[in-house]
């Protein structure tokens, strides 16, 4: 299929010096990259999620997680003491 794209003269001066290296026509070299490209992000593999905890019982009573300040104070009281 044929394509019009716009590209910098800078990279297509770059682009065609490597073509020119690789013995290939700039339309070999760009589609060569393009499969390139292609097949990395296809190739990804999803990292898994893992949830690491530790304790048990959940969070303290007298924490509400939906107020992260809270959240904080906890933490602090727990490194430095109470206020």
């Amino acid at each position: 299929m044929r394509t019009t794209i716009t590209i910098d003269d800078d990279l297509f001066e770059t682009m065609r010096a490597r073509a020119r290296e690789q013995g290939l026509t700039v339309s070999a070299f760009v589609r060569a990259a393009i499969r390139a490209m292609l097949a990395r992000t296809e190739a990804a593999p999803a990292r898994p999620f893992h949830l690491v905890t530790y304790g048990s019982g959940g969070p303290a009573e007298q924490v509400d997680l939906d107020r992260t300040s809270a959240l904080l104070v906890a933490e602090d009281e727990s490194t430095y003491g109470p206020r």
